[in-house]
């Protein structure tokens, strides 16, 4: 007797749902077509349209490249900017915005509040063993990371350094050059990021 067969179960991720939504939204009021913000943004138009549908969860890497042919943050693509701006703003754990990747288990946490035109975010990664960032595009010249390691071992690379950072260590460096973040160790590690934009960046995403 043949064996029916199994049904494959895609249960929708609503993260990925809720960004998907963000980036269409954001397209939208830029009157670009999916084929415009390939070329822009150098993403295919088959993976744009994936994320859009909250089909595929973007590497981080991914997500950066639309956030900057789009004109916005990566952190406003995880939340709600349109509220006004306050002076004061708590950003409680549980509601944290999150960005996951569900192939590497890579966490990204914002920990400062999503408000259009803050020129610093500071945020948390986690990153399983033996698994990296993927390669982070270049961000506008100014920008600025402050890197601090709050659990196990860290190598941040660019294209003519690669530097390790142990649990305590922290780094500054100008990330207007291709990065990425890799840990090559078999224990889970965890870093704070504070990204410091120029405020010319800050008073364009403001718009």
């Amino acid at each position: 007797m043949a064996k029916a067969a199994a049904r494959k179960v895609v249960r929708e991720d609503p993260v990925s749902r809720a960004f998907g939504d963000r980036v269409r939204t954001l397209r939208e009021e830029a009157e670009l077509t999916l084929e415009q913000l390939s070329k822009q943004s150098g993403v295919s138009r088959a993976m744009l349209s994936k994320v859009e549908r909250g089909e595929k969860s973007p590497t981080i890497g991914v997500a950066r490249r639309i956030a900057l042919a789009l004109g916005t943050s990566f952190s406003s693509l995880m939340g709600d900017d349109d509220g006004p701006r306050r002076a004061f703003a708590i950003v409680r754990k549980d509601q944290r915005p999150v960005f996951r990747d569900a192939d590497t288990g890579f966490e990204r946490f914002l920990l400062s509040p999503v408000m259009a035109g803050m020129p610093v975010e500071v945020a948390l990664h986690h990153l399983p063993p033996k698994t990296s960032t993927g390669e982070l595009p270049a961000y506008p010249v100014g920008t600025s990371k402050h890197v601090l390691v709050a659990r196990g071992k860290v190598t941040v690379i660019t294209k003519d350094t690669e530097t390790v950072l142990d649990e305590g260590d922290s780094l500054y460096f100008e990330v207007d050059v291709e990065h990425w973040f890799e840990n090559r160790t078999t224990r889970a590690c965890e870093y704070y990021l504070v990204i410091s934009a120029p405020p010319s960046f800050g008073r364009r995403e403001g718009k």
